[in-house]
């Protein structure tokens, strides 16, 4: 199930998926950090992607050597605007999985900014600007993580909306998600496009149907998971159960 620019990774379960994903993972940015001397890494939240950090914690523990975590940039495909501190936010969920763990600077952190952060007022379209700021204009990641919906939503780019329709930004405020909270900031399709590898971490049969329909060529308009493609390679980790569509 693979070709010049796809391969699709088929696990038993959930926990296969992120134990899978950590292992490669960890052995990414270790390739990357040998190959250039850093590395360039976008997480996502959800429970199979924070699942996955859990799994690079430990599995990085036993590696010799390991990941040189002085020379890791971590970014965030999206963020629930909600207040410094809150639950759903994905920076404190990937740091009580792994970040608080190992041997990263904070400014090597790159949160996206908390609603209630003085600096953009409550307002998520300053959010956005100033996370695209931070970008800068020409980003290039090693690894974009993404989690995926059951209607094919990544990020926080949904079907039908102007996030994923997004051709020339590459973070901008979502003020109507289907998916509370309403109210978000996330990169668009053009960011993700910016990474060496995509890979797509996937578990549960309500997902089957996207997962056929975005690997299968769909417009990204309908399952913007479609839309997620790496320069280099794009990668499906998925379980049986959302792989019951593929041929």
């Amino acid at each position: 199930m693979t070709d010049a620019r796809t391969e699709v990774v088929v696990l038993p379960d959930a926990a296969g998926v992120a134990e899978a994903a950590g292992a490669r993972l960890v052995e990414a940015i270790i390739a990357a950090q040998g190959a250039r001397g850093t590395a360039s890494v976008v997480l996502t939240g959800g429970g199979t992607g924070i699942a996955t950090l859990a799994a690079v914690r430990h599995i990085d523990a036993g590696t010799d050597p390991g990941i040189d975590w002085s020379n890791v940039d971590i970014w965030f495909g999206d963020e629930r605007f909600v207040p410094d501190g809150d639950p759903e936010r994905n920076v404190d969920q990937a740091r009580e999985a792994l970040l608080d763990h190992v041997e990263i600077s904070e400014e090597s952190i790159h949160a996206i900014a908390a609603s209630d952060d003085p600096a953009v007022d409550g307002d998520p379209a300053v959010a956005a600007a100033a996370y695209a700021a931070e970008l800068g204009d020409n980003p290039t990641f090693d690894v974009h993580l993404l989690g995926m919906g059951g209607e094919g939503h990544i990020n926080s780019l949904f079907p039908h909306t102007p996030a994923v329709r997004e051709t020339e930004q590459l973070v901008v405020a979502v003020t109507d998600s289907p998916k509370p909270p309403p109210v978000r900031v996330t990169l668009t399709l053009p960011a993700v496009h910016r990474a060496r590898q995509v890979w797509l971490l996937v578990a549960g049969s309500e997902k089957a149907e996207a997962v056929a329909e975005a690997i299968g060529g769909a417009d990204p308009d309908d399952w913007p998971s479609a839309g997620a493609h790496g320069t280099e390679a794009t990668v499906w980790f998925v379980d049986e159960k959302a792989a019951a569509n593929l041929d």
